[in-house]
């Protein structure tokens, strides 16, 4: 429960100092960033049932005060996706997407990789108890120094410009 806390402690703040972050690093960079919004669905729902969840939810929008309720009923039997943030970079004709959540979990969690979490959902992630001060409050230093490397590294790795 502890661990629950501590992260959704320091989520939000991670993700305030990544995008900053990446504004800092754009600005420098040969780079266009755009943000997207995207859902992200639990593993192993249909293309089906994504299709009529995004179409329950277009219905929604415009639904009169009698339909809104049978909707909600429908939409409320169905898997509900939450929102996922990413990065698309480009240059020229090169085009690479960076998870923004992702980016937070490797701030917020220590030894967090996106790649063996993946392969593996039994593997138990820490919090990075070093971004929480000793009053219990986010270490707003240690915070913007882990996600500046984070956020360097991407962009140091960045394929050159090709003559």
């Amino acid at each position: 429960m502890l661990a629950w806390q501590q992260a959704e402690l320091l989520m939000q703040p991670a993700f305030i100092r990544v995008i900053d972050n990446i504004g800092k690093q754009l600005e420098q960079s040969f780079w266009k960033g755009t943000y997207q919004e995207i859902q992200v669905w639990t593993e192993g729902t249909s293309e089906e049932t994504k299709s009529l969840v995004t179409e329950l939810q277009q219905k929604l929008a415009t639904a009169t005060p009698e339909e809104v309720d049978e909707i909600q009923a429908a939409l409320d039997k169905l898997p509900t996706p939450y929102p996922g943030y990413q990065l698309c970079l480009q240059l020229g004709d090169r085009q690479i997407t960076v998870d923004l959540w992702q980016l937070c979990y490797q701030i917020c969690f220590r030894n967090y990789s996106p790649v063996l979490n993946a392969l593996d959902k039994n593997l138990i992630v820490e919090i990075d108890t070093n971004l929480i001060d000793a009053t219990g409050d986010v270490n707003w230093s240690q915070l913007d120094t882990k996600a500046k490397q984070l956020v360097e590294q991407i962009f140091v790795s960045l394929p050159m410009i090709s003559g």
